[in-house]
Order: structure tokens, then sequence, then C-alpha cells
């Protein structure tokens, strides 16, 4: 039996674990943007290193004798490979049986990968580029985030299986690289297919496999064994890009291939974007003693352009002509546009992250010879020296740039072909660079012709870059001191070289380029990390609610008519004819339900709340939203999170017969005998009455335990209760229930807010007052009555489901000694309402909790009136 000092001391060893991993997950952005940086570092000093006897212009001449067949075989491989990475996205969509044009499927799937390929895990993701076209093309956040699921799981899945039966053929091959005995490598590799092929098996025919009360459908064989095949022959086909680049070696295809997809799983794992540095080490670590290092170092530099860049390119080529076709009526390139509209902006934010480095880079090597003694015949020193710092300083600028491209501000634009334009003429200046050059025009030309889709008014100094991009700097400077070093190896240090202004003297350049991008990105940095402080709104005035109650009236949004409480700030459209009404709580802006107005007014009101939440450093949250604002609200850079269902009926098919509306026609009869009568007040009478109704929502207030809620609720308010009509039921000519109902000029949709009755009203009176003030609604010509969300309601708990699903769902099973969930779904459910999804859109790497939490807080008045009810 465990002594009382023994349960305490474990008490405290357990306050100190929950201490630990409270400081990890409230950190854990910080911490893995950290260790990004430290294993990058590594990583460098580690080529640093195994390059020790290898000198630039070595790898210079390599690359310079890499035989065009050579090029011409990693281009085809490349194309098998980018063509089999269409069918992850094809196979995705059959598993959770959608369908989608072939064309729209293949364009996305090929800008994701160029995207993922070239800025990796961290500062860009293929996902965003997945969840913008397929938001547009119907699918459901859920379906949306299910098909990333699989795509990602089956490309890890299938590496783990295709690096194992590889390692099983040559082990002993691999063995003495890593110094570990083939026979532990072999063994290894049997535990790995061991372990998938059961996955596999369990999941036959489509079986559930159940952990605790989450039910998850796996594919089944069929659809393991195809997309097995399909990543197999992407990891060969991607494989083969370099191998056929490298000079001939003592490894064979076999041994190179799985080399190849242990150097790719690590890249992955490091969270460094796009694996640079970490997947080149594990390359020239193994081929390094059977290949000269200067070959390896050309051929790895060769394969980031044929695999990275050239896909890039070609997806911002074929969009940029579809631009160009928009004043011709083709449909081709008309359902081009359409995709492509949401795909150009991720895409030129990476090719933009790629020219950034290109400039950088380029400024810490030596301009050829030959160039160089063309240039001193023409153009004074000081301008070449200017034109090789700046043009450091403009990469600097293109890769700050490249997150407000994804974001589609026109600031960002602006900044962006500028910087490229004086940054083209630098490159011709500086060292007659035409690829360069080349590359800056293609981009500036992508720019121009998609204008269109950078109309977003914003700043870039208000921009606060995330720890993504703060880590894709890092790694972008520390890269480029490290290739300083590699380069000019052989000078030996000293202060004076800060001073040397020569022709010749290649290397002052670089170092006073290497100092300048330092400098300029550690305050980029500061500057960014110094957020504002979050300032205090202002209180909302009785001449706006007028004017947004204007609005209201126009649309068929019932529950708009929240507005009229007064308790919210208001952010009007620029011409007025739309707002958007929210609240702060902590640092998250909260903007309550779909934004009312014209659709038209949407995507430029959107987005200038999000930028005015980040402007006064909080996050943006849209709360209860529905699936028509996904899109808009993808575009502006927020991720959904289903939050419940709606319950919306039919008044047009809404009657009290047949078998379905028996128990409702029930309680009608009861509620008649029992001397209920109904009647709807009036705006102008409700003043009349607003003392009885008072009493009645005290005496309700005090039984319940509760106090009024606010934001997504209404309170007590006289103004606010006299603004609508107010259905109540009589007994004895004594007001025992009320309900408020809201209502616009449309006559589109009715709604109630405050439900409250008297203890001793008759059992059954709410249903009774609901079903009167149906009948009342239809009657007066309305199309639906919407009953108000169930919280958690609708959330998948099988099919791979996203994990907010799951526990959302456990939740909504478990959770009724906290928040009564299935009862409220029960009492809508009497009612045999269509149920429409509702979701929480939050900025990008905020947590849906955090947000939730703050919009709980929010309706509850605190966490005291969250307690208390």
């Amino acid at each position: 039996m465990s002594s009382p000092i023994d349960l305490e001391k474990a008490d405290e060893e357990l306050e100190e674990i929950g201490g630990v991993i409270g400081f990890l997950n409230r950190y854990r952005t910080l911490i893995i943007a950290v260790l990004t940086v430290a294993v990058f570092c590594l990583a460098a000093y580690a080529i640093y290193d195994l390059t020790n006897e290898v000198r630039y212009d070595d790898v210079v001449h390599a690359l310079t004798t890499t035989k065009i067949s050579s090029v011409l075989l990693a281009l085809l491989f490349t194309g098998l490979s980018f063509t089999s990475l269409v069918f992850y996205d094809q196979n995705a969509l059959e598993y959770i049986g959608k369908r989608l044009p072939f064309p729209h499927v293949a364009l996305t799937s090929f800008s994701a990968y160029a995207v993922g390929n070239t800025a990796g895990f961290g500062a860009l993701s293929a996902g965003a580029i997945r969840y913008r076209a397929y938001t547009r093309m119907g699918l459901s956040p859920d379906d949306i985030t299910r098909v990333i699921a699989f795509v990602t799981l089956s490309f890890g899945l299938g590496l783990a299986a295709v690096g194992a039966i590889a390692l099983l053929v040559i082990a002993d091959e691999i063995g003495p690289l890593i110094d570990i005995d083939g026979l532990w490598l072999r063994l290894i590799a049997v535990a790995i297919l061991v372990a998938l092929a059961f996955v596999v098996f369990a999941g036959r025919n489509g079986r559930e496999v159940r952990l605790g009360s989450i039910a998850v459908r796996l594919p089944d064989s069929r659809t393991w064994s195809r997309q097995f095949l399909v990543t197999a022959f992407d990891i060969a086909a991607s494989a083969s890009v370099l191998y056929v680049l490298l000079p001939p070696t003592a490894i064979g295809w076999p041994g190179f291939f799985a080399i190849y997809a242990i150097a790719v799983a690590l890249g992955v794992l490091s969270h460094v974007p796009a694996g640079f540095g970490v997947f080149e080490t594990i390359i020239i670590a193994w081929l390094g003693s059977s290949v000269n290092e200067d070959a390896v170092l050309s051929s790895l530099v060769l394969y980031r352009v044929i695999y990275n860049v050239i896909p890039l390119v070609i997806a911002i080529a074929a969009i940029s002509v579809a631009e160009l076709r928009r004043f011709v009526d083709h449909p081709a390139a008309s359902s081009m546009r359409r995709v492509g509209g949401r795909l150009m902006p991720q895409l030129l934010s990476a090719f933009a992250l790629l020219l950034g480095m290109m400039l950088i880079f380029s400024s810490v090597t030596p301009t050829p010879d030959q160039n160089l003694i063309v240039l001193s015949d023409y153009l004074p020193l000081p301008i070449i020296e200017s034109a090789h710092f700046f043009s450091s300083l403009l990469g600097l600028t293109i890769v700050v740039a490249a997150r407000g491209l994804g974001q589609r501000l026109d600031g960002a634009w602006w900044v962006s072909i500028f910087s490229a334009a004086f940054a083209l003429l630098l490159s011709l200046l500086k060292a007659i660079a035409i690829v360069e050059a080349g590359l800056l025009a293609f981009f500036i030309f992508s720019l121009v012709v998609s204008r269109r889709l950078f109309l977003r008014p914003a700043s870039l100094l208000s921009q606060t870059l995330t720890a993504g991009w703060l880590t894709a700097m890092a790694v972008i400077c520390i890269g480029a001191v490290v290739v300083l070093f590699f380069v000019y190896r052989d000078v030996g240090y000293s202060n004076q070289l800060w001073w040397q202004f020569e022709f010749a003297d290649e290397a002052p350049r670089g170092l006073r380029a290497a100092l300048g991008i330092s400098i300029l990105s550690s305050t980029i940095a500061i500057f960014s990390l110094l957020r504002p402080a979050t300032k205090r709104l202002e209180p909302v005035t009785g001449e706006l609610v007028a004017r947004a109650v204007q609005v209201v009236q126009k649309q068929g949004i019932a529950d708009a008519n929240l507005v009229r409480m007064g308790d919210k700030n208001i952010m009007f459209s620029e011409k007025g004819d739309a707002f958007i009404m929210y609240s702060k709580q902590g640092r998250s802006w909260i903007a309550l339900f779909d934004p009312v107005g014209p659709r038209q007014a949407l995507p430029d009101l959107i987005w200038r709340f999000v930028e005015a939440a980040r402007a006064a450093g909080c996050r943006s949250v849209f709360y209860q939203i529905s699936p028509a604002l996904l899109s808009y609200c993808a575009d502006a850079g927020l991720r959904a999170f289903k939050l419940g269902e709606l319950a919306v009926v039919n008044l047009s098919n809404f009657e009290l017969k047949g078998g379905k509306w028996a128990n409702l026609r029930q309680t009608a009869s009861r509620a008649v005998r029992d001397g209920l009568e109904f009647a709807v007040i009036q705006p102008q009478d409700v003043p009349d009455v607003i003392d009885q109704l008072a009493e009645v929502s005290d005496t309700w207030l005090a039984d319940h335990n509760a106090k009024e809620k606010s934001f997504s609720l209404g309170a007590f308010d006289p103004d606010y209760v006299s603004s609508q009509p107010v259905g109540v039921l009589k007994k004895d000519g004594k007001i025992v229930a009320f309900a408020n109902i809201l209502m616009t000029e449309t006559r589109e949709e009715g709604s109630v807010d405050l439900m409250r009755f008297l203890p001793d009203a008759p059992k059954g009176s709410m249903d009774f007052l609901f079903v009167q003030i149906l009948e009342y609604l239809k009657g007066q010509g309305f199309h639906r009555f919407n009953l108000g969300m169930a919280p958690l309601s609708g959330m998948s708990r099988r099919e791979s489901a996203p994990v907010w699903d799951r526990v959302g769902g456990t939740v909504f099973e478990h959770g009724e000694r906290f928040y009564n969930f299935k009862g409220l779904r029960a009492f809508k459910s009497k009612f045999h309402p269509e149920w429409q999804p509702r979701y929480l859109a939050v900025s990008g790497g905020v947590s849906p909790m955090i947000a939730l939490m703050d919009a709980t807080f929010l309706i509850g008045g605190g966490l005291k009136g969250v307690v208390r009810k």
C-alpha cells in the first residue's frame, strides 16, 4: 500500500511532467524553428568538412562538362516522376469518394508538388495549394484534409516500404558505409515490412480499425497496392534523375535507390525547407568514397535545378499563357484560368523565394573571369561593386516579398516587380549573368500577366513574418555564408579584406555582400518579432448600428440581427453595403457568422479584416461560417475546422401532418388543452409588455443559475427585445414563455434568439412555442427557419478524419457532463431540419483550440461566465 508521502511525491512528479509538456506545447513552433536551424547548421558544417579537398573551380568544371544526354535523361525522368505524382491526388479523391475533372486535378497536383519540392514543409506548403484549388472545386475542408492526409501518409508508407525492400537487397553494400552489420539492416527492413503488412492486412476489404472510441476505415488492399506502385514508380523516377547526372560509380542503381530514399526521408523529417543541406549531406557522405566529390556537388546542383526549378517554371508558364488567353473565348483556357487563379500566387511566391536565393548565392560566388574582363573595359569599379552588393540586398527583399505574393498583396506585387527589374539590371552590370537575368525577366512577365490577382491593399511593413518564414530566411543566410567559405576557403581572412576594392578581388565583394544580407535579415527579423501591441477597439456607436441594420434588412440572414445588440464592433466595406461584426478576446479578433452584404463585397472585406487584425498584433478568427465562405477564407490564408451543424427547416414543406410529426402534433394538442395561447407581439407593442417579459427572463436566469451571454447570443435588453417581433405563450392571460423572432425585409429566413419560460410553464411549452412560430412565419411568406447550430454535431470519427473532427466527435458523444450536446441536437431534430455544416476559420499557424477557447470566453463573458454557465 502506498504511503501518503509516496502519493504526494507522485503528484509532484506529474505536475512537473505536465509543466514540461505545457512548455513544449506553448513554444512548439519556436522550438521546431530553432531545431530546424540547428539541424541545417550541422548539415552545412558536415558538407563543408566532407568537401575539404574540393575546390569551387572543380565543381564549375564538372558542371560544364556534364553530358547533354544526361541532362535530357534527367528531364525525362523528372517528367515521369511528376506524372506519377498526379495519381497521388487522383487515388486520394477516389478513396474519399469524390470525382473531379482530371485536368484540374493534374494542374493542382503538379503545382502542389512544384511548390512542395521547392520550398519544402516549412515556409510554403503544398497543402495550401490543394486547399485553395479544391475549395473552389467544391470539396469541403474535411474532404481536403483527408486528401492531404492520404497523400502524405501514402508517400510516407510507400517510402518506408520501398526503402525497406531496397535495403534487403543491398544491405551488405550499405552496411560498411554506415558501420552497421548487414544482418542488422536486413532485420530492420524485415521489421518495417512486417509492420506495413499488418496494416495492409488489418485494412483488407476496407475494414474498420477501432482505436478506443475512434473508428478508422483503412484503404482496401486494391487501394494500398495501387498507391504502392505509384509511390515506388515516383521514387524510382526521381532517384533516376540524380543517378543519370552522376558520373559512373561503384554503387549500382539498386544501392543508390536505397541511399536516395533514406536521404529524402531524412530531408523531410529535418523540417529544413526542401531538405536543403540535409539531403546533400547524406548523398555526399555515401557517394564521396566512390565518386569525385566535385562531381557529386555539381550533380546535386543540376538535380536541384532540373527537379525543383524547372517544374515550377513550367507551372507558372502554363498559367501565364492561360492568363494571356483571357481575351480569347476558349473553354480550355477559361477552365485553366479558374484553377490557375487560385494557384498562381503560391507558385509565384515559391518562385520568388528561389530567385531571392539565387541572387543571394550569386553575390557570394565569383564572376567568371571572361565576364569580369569585359566589364572592366566598359564600367568603372564603383558601379560593379555597388551592383554586386545591392543585388544581394534585392534578393533578400524578394524573399521577404514572397510571403506577401502568396497572400495576393498589391504591395508585395509592386515590391517584387521593382526589385526584380532592378536586380535584372544589376545582374548584367555585376556579371553579365544571362541566365539570372532571363529568370528575372520571366518572373516580371509572370507578375505582369497575373496583375489582376494581386489587388489586396496592404503594407509589407505591417506584415509579421511567421516562424517558418524566419527559419527559411535564416537557412538562406547561413547557406550563403557556408557557400562563401567554401568558395574562398583558400583565401586567408584579414581585416583588410573589408576595404579591398579591385576588379580581381572577388572575396572582399562576397564578404561585404554576406555582411549586408546578414544585417538586413537580422533587422527584418527583429522588426517582425517586435509585434505591435494590441490596441483597444473603439466602442460601437448607435449610428454605426443603424447603418448595419439597414444592410441587414436587405439580406436574408436572420441571425445578422444580433448586430442590434450593439455589443460588437462593426467593419464596413468600402462602399458601405456590407459589414463584419466582431469582438476581441485575448489576442483574437473574432468575426461572427458570414459577412453581411452582397457576395461581390465579401473577398475584400474579409481581407481587410484579416489585415486589420494582423496590424493590431492579433489573430483573425471567423466563427460559425457557412461553406460558401470557405474559398474566400482560404484565399486570405485561413484554415477551416468544422464546428458543428446548423438546423434549417424548409417552411414550404412544414405542416403537422404525417407520422413523423406525430409527437409534435400531440405536444401541440396537449398545450392547447392546458390552456396555452400563442400570440405575436409586434415591435411597436413590445414596450407595453416589456416588464412581463423581463420577469420571465429574470426568473429563467435564476432558475438555471445562469447569466446573460453575449456575442453569438443576445441578452435581455429592452431596446434589443423591442426591435423585432416577440412570440409569447400565455396561460390565464399571463405570459409564461417567450422568444424574440429575428427576421429581415426579404422574408427569406426567420430565427429566434432569446427563448425563456417560467418554471411552472406546462410541459412541452417550448416545443409548442416553436411550432406556433414556424406556422406564423410560414403564413407570412418566409422560406426557411433557422433553428441555430448544434455544436460539435456531425463531426467525423472515421475514415482518416482529421484529429480535430475525431476529438470533437468524442466530446459530442461523451461530453454531456459539461454541455448538453446530444440533447440540443435531439431537440432540434424534432423539427426534421436540414443539417448544414458550420466552420471555424483561423489564421494559418494558429491552433483552433486557442481560437475556440477565446470564442467561448467571449460568449460566456470570460472564464467566470463559462464556469458559471
